[in-house]
Parts: C-alpha cells; structure tokens; sequence
C-alpha cells in the first residue's frame, strides 16, 4: 500500500494510515534523515488526539503519550542506540510487549526486536514538499 501526502496534506494522509494500520501495534518507520519520519509521527499523534507535548526521542529514546483514540503511545527513536543490548537495557522490550502502540524511528538499529507483525512503513522523498509513505 502506497500513500503520498505533501506538507499541506499530511494531517489527511495520517488520518488515512491510521485507518489502514491501527490493528498493528508496532510500526516501525524507515526512511533517510530527514525524510520526515518524525514530522509525519508528531502529526499522527495530534490526529490521536494527544495532548501532552509532542517531541523527538532522539535523546531520550522514548517518549510516552496518551491518546484518547488510541491509549499509551510509545513513541521511540533508537538512532542513538549502538546495538539490541543497549536497546533491551533502555527498556524498548518492556514497551514493545505492552500492547500498546509503539511507533520507531530508525527501528533498523535493533531489527531483531521488533515483533513480527510489526507494521514497516518507508517514507521516502519524492521532492522538497512532497513524501511517499509505502508499506508491506
């Protein structure tokens, strides 16, 4: 499934992804830096209604919200992560087998973690303002 949304458009495409993925607990985002993963989950989680603030986990590597639609979020960043020990001792596993979404940047880092119904989503560039969000 393909979506490609522009920086006017992505508050309709995170609508759109969240129809399609929200039975997956677990997505992981690929994509180059600055591709927009995390301009694309700071916009899903305003669709779910998160009220807290909003933030990059780069440095904290999680990051956990509430959402009236869809619960606890764990939004988590593993770029900083040298490998899956370091991951397992930030506490990414606790996360990852609490049922409740966990949305990863950079998940490559400790791919041997992740579940295998994770939901993989690649968000590529397409040009300056324009994003395309593929997945298996």
């Amino acid at each position: 499934m393909q979506f490609t949304f522009t920086i006017d458009s992505i508050k309709q495409t995170c609508k759109q992804v969240w129809e399609v993925g929200k039975t997956h607990k677990v997505w992981a985002f690929y994509g180059e830096m600055g591709a927009g993963k995390t301009t694309f989950i700071h916009n899903l989680c305003e669709y779910l209604d998160v009220t807290s603030a909003i933030s990059s986990p780069t440095y904290a590597i999680i990051n956990e919200y509430e959402s009236s639609k869809a619960g606890v979020i764990y939004h988590m960043d593993w770029y900083r992560l040298k490998d899956e020990e370091e991951a397992l001792q930030a506490g990414v596993e606790d996360c990852l087998l609490s049922g409740h979404f966990c949305l990863i940047e950079w998940p490559e880092r400790a791919a041997d973690l992740l579940p295998d119904d994770c939901w993989r989503l690649w968000i590529t560039l397409e040009n300056e303002q324009t994003r395309r969000i593929s997945s298996l």
